[in-house]
């Protein structure tokens, strides 16, 4: 089965290459959306080997989400996997989070970060290693009981940018978010389509940096919004 890997990026240009390097130890095809940055996130990108695919503005994660995998099934994807270009995830648990599509045991996998203890971080970025901060934890519960007063999906980390697709499901998720509601909106995807669900512990590499990214208060009553106006509308 031809996996993929799709990073979507936004002045990601400390992190980058590293993260491509790494996910092309365990998988060669790496396909960067390029999320309209102004700064190298592209040319180090490109120079790591990752194909990359450039929004000419900035549109937001879930638009390029939609942009890398449209991208992965036109290159022939069987499965598709989508992590963070931030550093915080180790691209050794593709084959972890992989396996139950692999197996025929599930369409989407989920990778959560709340079943194993975080690594400890190496070089720059400011390390930190330590367990995710009240504000992160608090922030992803509330999107966790949103998705599923809204929704009717169950998930212990609907906020995670650490994901599998088959190309069947794939297929059929039609994201029509352009931001950070994007997360919930795959999985409510997901359930309107009958998918099979499921979830894997991944481990997470904590930084000053990758900590920075994310959801914000601001950002997260935005995102809430747009997805009360995504299950009304």
């Amino acid at each position: 089965m031809r996996t993929i890997v799709v990073i979507p990026a936004y002045h990601e240009e400390v992190t980058v290459a590293g993260v491509v390097t790494h996910v092309r130890e365990e998988i060669p095809h790496v396909i960067v959306i390029d999320d309209g940055s102004t700064d190298a996130t592209g040319d180090r990108a490109r120079s790591a080997g990752a194909e990359v695919v450039t929004h000419c503005v900035n549109r937001g994660l879930g638009a390029a989400l939609g942009t890398g995998i449209a991208a992965a099934l036109a290159a022939g994807a069987d499965i598709i996997v989508t992590l963070d270009a931030d550093g915080q995830h180790d691209a050794a648990d593709i084959a972890r989070v992989i396996a139950p599509i692999e197996r025929g045991e599930a369409d989407m996998v989920i990778g959560t970060r709340f079943g194993f203890p975080p690594l400890p971080a190496s070089g720059g970025g400011g390390a930190r290693g330590g367990e995710v901060p009240a504000s992160r934890r608090l922030a992803n519960a509330t999107a966790n009981l949103l998705t599923r007063l809204l929704f009717g999906v169950r998930c212990s980390d609907t906020q995670s940018g650490f994901r599998a697709f088959s190309r069947y499901a794939a297929e059929r998720i039609e994201i029509r978010t352009n931001r950070m509601e994007v997360s919930s909106e795959i999985l409510a995807e997901a359930s309107r389509h009958g998918l099979r669900i499921t979830e894997v512990p991944i481990r997470t590499i904590y930084t000053d940096y990758s900590l920075s990214k994310g959801q914000g208060f601001t950002v997260g009553l935005r995102t809430a919004w747009a997805l009360l106006l995504r299950r009304w509308f």
